[in-house]
């Protein structure tokens, strides 16, 4: 079982720290592009049925440039805030602050989706192996990074 499905039958009340790991698969995340999973560590406040989780989620994306093709791994590391309460069936629901409500069962509190939906939100839409990468010559493919590739200009 992932390290981000909270037994909640264990959660004492007050303040709790958290560290956890969970794979590719249990995020359901392709594992080659995320070899190493993702860490995390989390505070969580519980008071009464109510959970608050504060805490990073760290992990590298295995992604291909969009100028050179070549591949390289982008760290990740990116805040996770969520509160839960306890619920029968409401779905989600709205905070004031306009964040979302997570529902818990009362056993177990699964971050899965949250981790996930985070690592996503993330990913740059067009990778970069560097910010100065010079891509490939768009006559013969050379890689431009390795110096020029003698093309006539």
């Amino acid at each position: 079982m992932s390290g981000l499905i909270i037994n909640l039958a264990s959660l004492a009340a007050g303040m709790t720290r958290l560290e956890a790991t969970a794979t590719a698969e249990d995020l359901d995340l392709p594992p080659a592009e995320w070899p190493g999973g993702a860490e995390a560590s989390l505070k969580l406040d519980r008071a009464g049925e109510m959970v608050a989780v504060r805490g990073t989620i760290r992990s590298a994306a295995h992604l291909e440039c969009v100028r050179c093709l070549k591949a390289f791994d982008l760290p990740i590391a990116i805040d996770l805030t969520v509160v839960a309460d306890r619920a029968g069936g409401r779905g989600r629901g709205q905070l004031a602050d306009g964040d979302d409500m997570m529902f818990h069962d009362g056993r177990q509190l699964d971050l899965r989706g949250e981790a996930r939906e985070a690592l996503l939100l993330e990913l740059p839409i067009t990778p970069h192996c560097r910010d100065d990468c010079r891509g490939l010559c768009p006559r013969c493919g050379a890689d431009l990074n390795a110096g020029p590739c003698g093309c006539v200009t």
